[in-house]
């Protein structure tokens, strides 16, 4: 919703996917944050966790 800053935490990274940004939060810190089509892009943490769940 334009206007509105909303937090979804999600094990469930299929629910996030349109989200405009993501943070990939790891020990407390953010370790990697973008579009989903830019994290699946980067192949880092967010893009194994995603290809995982997609398999299973």
């Amino acid at each position: 919703t334009k206007g509105r800053t909303t937090f979804v935490i999600a094990h469930r990274l299929s629910t996030i996917r349109r989200a405009n940004q993501i943070l990939v939060i790891e020990n407390g810190r953010i370790a990697e944050q973008g579009t989903h089509d830019e994290l699946i892009a980067k192949e880092g943490r967010y893009y194994n966790l995603f290809t995982y769940q997609a398999r299973i």
